[in-house]
């Protein structure tokens, strides 16, 4: 006997806004050419712990999560995943910064200036 449930899909770990996919295929317009997305990560970095980095990247890691957009893939680290799922991530512009801006549950704190976080 078959089992005949179905499951939905696995939701992404992250939530992109429309301003975060258009920036994303903006990225990938000037993209260098053995550029096959951007990717997001989690380096340990700043006063906090952790830092989000977005970079292109040249080839898939085994263990990326993958996310098609509509302007181009959205890899989000393997080891980073942890620290992200149920994020929001987002692209803000105003008259004097650009850059993209991370709703995040699993925050426990933040530097002063927003650069790194703790989880």
């Amino acid at each position: 006997m078959e089992d005949t449930k179905t499951r939905p899909a696995p939701k992404a770990a992250v939530i992109l806004t429309a301003a975060a996919e258009a920036r994303i295929a903006e990225l990938m317009s000037k993209a260098p050419a053995d550029a096959i997305g951007v990717k997001l990560s989690t380096p340990r970095r700043g006063c906090s712990g952790l830092a989000y980095s977005v970079d292109y990247v040249s080839e898939e890691a085994g263990f990326d999560e993958k996310i098609e957009t509509p302007g181009g893939t959205f890899y989000i680290d393997g080891a980073s995943v942890l620290y992200l799922v149920g994020s929001t991530m987002d692209w803000v512009e105003d008259d004097f910064t650009a850059g993209f801006v991370f709703e995040n549950p699993n925050a426990k704190g933040a530097c002063g200036c927003g650069e790194s976080f703790m989880v």
